[in-house]
């Protein structure tokens, strides 16, 4: 599991992992919150009604959810069952709130943190996204903060500088293949 705050580079990372051919699948979260421009529905997320959504949480078809900054997001079961039971490495973007949410859940699963190098990278981040209002943004900022405070529940804290993403994805599959080879850990379940 891949969390941390917004503005951190999730997206980022994955993307270059995806580019340097990096083999793991991802499930699509699925989210009531409206496409950015450079958004695939069924690609980056599943966009949703909050009809449906909710929907979808009365048939447990989630396996976590959260609602982030007035909008939903959730983990569906189907997809990451599915790519458990082929055996192949699965790889999920959550948010700090889903990450909690599934730690409990799935005791075998490995949950590493993507942090900033300082709070004040992320806040220029976020401020160059120009994503939102300065209310919004500021929300944001607070709810950052709350999670960078959480970062000591993750079994590991990797550091995304700027300008550094190869070195992330680097440090990121030195630990995704340390924890491969653990042989107390035990097999993910859904």
């Amino acid at each position: 599991m891949l969390s941390g705050p917004s503005g951190v580079g999730k997206d980022t990372v994955l993307q270059r992992m995806h580019e340097r051919d990096v083999q793991f699948e991802r499930p699509v979260t699925m989210t009531t919150r409206s496409p950015r421009p450079d958004e695939e529905d069924g690609v980056h997320y599943l966009f949703v009604s909050r009809e449906r959504f909710l929907e979808a949480l009365r048939r447990d078809e989630l396996v976590e959810h959260a609602e982030v900054h007035g909008e939903l997001y959730g983990l569906p079961r189907a997809q990451l069952r599915d790519r458990l039971g082929r055996g192949v490495d699965v790889l999920v973007q959550v948010d700090v709130q889903g990450a909690a949410a599934l730690k409990a859940l799935l005791p075998g699963a490995t949950f590493v943190f993507l942090a900033p190098e300082s709070f004040d990278r992320l806040e220029s981040r976020l401020r160059r996204r120009e994503s939102e209002d300065d209310d919004g943004l500021g929300r944001r900022l607070e709810t950052a903060r709350r999670e960078l405070a959480a970062q000591s529940a993750f079994d590991h804290v990797v550091v995304n500088r700027e300008g550094e993403v190869d070195r992330t994805v680097d440090e990121l599959l030195q630990l995704f293949e340390r924890e491969r080879r653990r042989p107390d850990r035990p097999p993910v379940r859904v």
